[in-house]
């Protein structure tokens, strides 16, 4: 596993959530593996029960599956919940995008175009994590120009089962296209175009349906 540091103020029970979230998405821990509480309280460095706490809170987005007297697994893929949470994601990010027209700044938008100058570097020189981290710092600038925070922490901590496909997207795919859709993104909001902004994020979060057949050909036992 990677394992972070503890961030200032943050429990220790929210700090296990995060590595072990973390970890999963990164499919560091892989769909349909055994894991153990103390094994994974030993790595992380605290104690067994905040990490039975954060895998209890896993498996309420069934990212987790929970046996008692037997252990836990970490849930293998389900179409329907790489949907579902897409489209939580296609709702709300197509409503903020929107609101970011008439809320974005000057200094906004050059936050954005700085996020895109760092997505271009880890594409040239090819880094898919530092990609994925990049990618969601930008979604998360976008809620923040709205004053949206909480609505982005609430998508976040609802999406796992999405987000694992796309870091298998970028592990895969060799002609990556999410910063090309970032671009257009940006332009439609410094421009307040409204329809442009949501219909490029509509494309922006449906090319998991584009590169379904690549990701399971690479991946046929994680689904």
């Amino acid at each position: 596993m990677q394992i972070a540091e503890r961030l200032a103020k943050e429990t220790t029970r929210d700090y296990a959530l995060r590595i072990l979230k973390y970890n999963i998405i990164m499919l560091e821990l892989k769909p349909g593996s055994i894991v153990s509480e103390n094994e994974l309280a030993t790595e992380i460095g605290v104690s067994r029960t905040p990490v039975r706490e954060a895998l209890i809170e896993l498996s309420k987005t069934q990212i987790v599956e929970i046996y008692p007297q037997k252990g836990s697994v970490v849930s293998k893929i389900r179409h329907n919940l790489i949907e579902e949470a897409r489209f939580l994601r296609l709702v709300l990010e197509n409503a903020v995008v929107e609101l970011a027209c008439d809320y974005a700044s000057e200094s906004d938008l050059e936050i954005l175009k700085e996020s895109i100058k760092l997505q271009e570097f880890y594409t040239e020189n090819y880094s898919p994590d530092k990609l994925l981290e990049e990618d969601n710092k930008f979604h998360k600038y976008i809620f923040e120009i709205c004053n949206k925070v909480q609505t982005y922490s609430l998508m976040d901590s609802m999406t796992a089962h999405f987000d694992r496909v796309r870091n298998m997207s970028l592990h895969t795919v060799k002609d990556i296209k999410i910063v090309e859709d970032h671009k257009k993104i940006v332009s439609a909001i410094e421009n307040k175009d409204k329809e442009k902004a949501k219909a490029f994020m509509t494309k922006h979060l449906s090319r998991y349906q584009i590169d379904k057949d690549e990701i399971m050909e690479k991946y046929p036992d994680y689904f």
